[in-house]
């Protein structure tokens, strides 16, 4: 737990160098959000005022949660694993004395705490003054909720994981990249929420870990899941989390086998 710690704060660290980037994207995120906001009221109102559960105030609430959520999950990009391991860089990670995917869970997370303070901040401060933000007023959400963040970002890190790993294999990756950010976009809930959905595609989400990646901590943080319900999407969340890291791990070292890197 120790040299995980270290690994996470090593990570923050990495990515709180690029200031001018993490400051572009809270713009960018904020924006999105007033629009993501305002078409979700729209479509609340011309609904008749309630849809699935929401109302416009926590539509709008939706919105802007999954906006300050968006990069420290990390819905639309990870190729760092599949890079190494086309230029054969991976060889230096089987070398050293701790396990791979140990070690980039803990760089993502740690890139995730970093992106939630300037990234995620901005989008709810513009929420709580535009259209005003429906949030509990007791603590107990806002506890679970930080654990369904962790849980959600770890989840998006194993399902990234898995995708890069189709480089042992594969020579070009943008294909199998741009079908994971359409997977992870439509069906984690950042498009619209999962509520939403007509019946056979919320039993297609369900299938997959997706609706854990953003849903589930929106859900939890709202309230909208409470008591034993919320320790329910933990709980999915959580298994989600064990079955891909464990196939993760799999497909790694049956990947690791055939790798051949020039020189050894």
């Amino acid at each position: 737990m120790r040299l995980f710690a270290t690994l996470v704060v090593l990570g923050f660290r990495r990515w709180s160098t690029y200031r001018l980037a993490t400051a572009a994207g809270a713009f960018t995120n904020t924006v999105f959000g007033l629009i993501k906001a305002s078409i979700t009221m729209g479509a609340i109102g011309a609904a008749g005022g309630e849809l699935a559960g929401y109302d416009a105030l926590t539509g709008a609430t939706y919105a802007w949660i999954v906006q300050a959520l968006v990069a420290p999950v990390n819905v639309f990009n990870w190729n760092e694993l599949a890079l190494r391991i086309r230029d054969g860089d991976v060889a230096v990670d089987l070398a050293r004395p701790l396990d791979p995917q140990f070690a980039y869970l803990a760089g993502f997370l740690g890139r995730a705490i970093h992106q939630f303070i300037p990234r995620g901040a901005p989008p709810l401060l513009a929420g709580a003054l535009v259209t005003g933000l429906a949030l509990p007023a007791t603590p107990l959400p806002y506890a679970l909720g930080v654990v369904s963040i962790v849980l959600g970002v770890s989840v998006s890190f194993s399902v990234w994981w898995l995708v890069n790993l189709t480089a042992f294999w594969l020579i070009e990756l943008r294909g199998v990249l741009t079908l994971n950010v359409v997977a992870m976009g439509i069906l984690s809930g950042l498009v619209i929420p999962v509520h939403w959905f007509p019946g056979w595609l919320a039993t297609v989400a369900a299938l997959t870990p997706y609706p854990s990646i953003l849903q589930a901590p929106v859900d939890v943080i709202t309230a909208r899941a409470e008591g034993t319900a919320a320790l329910g999407v933990l709980a999915v969340q959580a298994a989600w989390l064990t079955g891909v890291l464990l196939l993760g791990r799999l497909v790694f070292a049956r990947g690791a086998r055939k790798l051949v890197v020039q020189g050894g």
